[in-house]
């Protein structure tokens, strides 16, 4: 019986937008359309977000422009589309559901 309350757990995240960390710091965002017996999750309309590299952040860093602008170093996330797409289990750290506001904002 504890098998099948599993499987329901899973069944009701299909559909969902799903935002999946992996051990190489990419983070998957994407809506869930199955996985199997090896942890491997397919995203649909995914899209792919890394961090900033360190050289990015130096770059940042030594364009400020005063000292005081030091706790306020800001420096997004590089992004891109890629669609379809599997995510291999041995690689996921964290999976987290997106849930949105009734005015359409994540939340």
């Amino acid at each position: 019986m504890e098998n099948h309350r599993a499987a329901n757990y899973i069944q009701s995240f299909l559909g969902k937008q799903l935002r999946i960390s992996t051990t190489d710091t990419r983070v998957f965002s994407g809506e869930m359309k199955c996985t199997d017996k090896e942890r491997n999750i397919i995203l649909a309309r995914t899209h792919e977000y890394r961090y900033p590299s360190a050289a990015a952040v130096n770059a940042a860093a030594s364009s400020l422009l005063s000292p005081k602008d030091q706790g306020s170093l800001k420096v997004d996330m590089t992004s891109r589309f890629l669609g379809l797409v599997v995510v291999p289990g041995q690689y996921i750290t964290k999976i987290e559901v997106e849930e949105y506001s009734a005015r359409g904002e994540l939340s």
